[in-house]
């Protein structure tokens, strides 16, 4: 006996086929596969994979060093003029400590804040700001180079909402603006 064309079944090779439109596109194992994803802003993926966290949120009973340690070691690596991620990874990958704040109680910007050593702008605004000013500099030599002045049109965008956040948030001052003719001095 043959089936109809628009009816729902297993294909051979384990996925489904189905009638929905917004599934059609999608070749799932199962059915419970389809998970909704928050998509990014400016371009369609809606990439939904993450670290998990450990759901134990003591330290770990190998790590021999201290609380005052790590905070000591996370003001040395800001000294030197790195990132609060930076200083992460490096914690991580050299010194065995996944998790700052199981150790410590508290988050590597919150020590830095605590010692006056945080950084003026938030660190993912700041990338945000290099980037565009890379663009800047990249079409001051192309002028012709459509698709990075509308790249740079995205990316100013993203800063000026970052920004409000920011503002509303009080993590930046009220008067604080992002003009591009003075944005290289902000990264430099």
């Amino acid at each position: 006996m043959r089936r109809n064309r628009g009816e729902q079944g297993v294909r051979k090779n384990g996925t489904y086929k189905c009638k929905s439109k917004r599934l059609k596109k999608l070749h799932c194992t199962s059915i419970f596969a389809v998970v909704a994803a928050m998509g990014r802003m400016h371009s369609r993926g809606k990439g939904i994979s993450a670290s998990a966290l450990p759901y134990k949120r003591t330290p770990p009973g190998w790590l021999k060093i201290s609380s005052q340690d790590v905070g000591e070691n996370i003001c040395k690596f800001a000294k030197k003029g790195l990132t609060p991620s930076q200083i992460g990874v490096i914690l991580r990958d050299s010194h065995g400590i996944a998790q700052v704040k199981s150790v410590t109680g508290s988050k590597i910007l919150r020590i830095l804040k605590a010692h006056g050593l945080a950084p003026e702008i938030p660190e993912d605004l700041y990338h945000l700001i290099k980037k565009a000013v890379s663009i800047r500099k990249h079409l001051e030599r192309n002028r012709k180079d459509k698709d990075s002045k509308f790249r740079l049109i995205l990316v100013e965008s993203r800063i000026h909402r970052l920004a409000r956040y920011y503002k509303k948030t009080k993590k930046l001052p009220p008067v604080w603006k992002y003009e591009s003719t003075t944005a290289s001095t902000l990264v430099a």
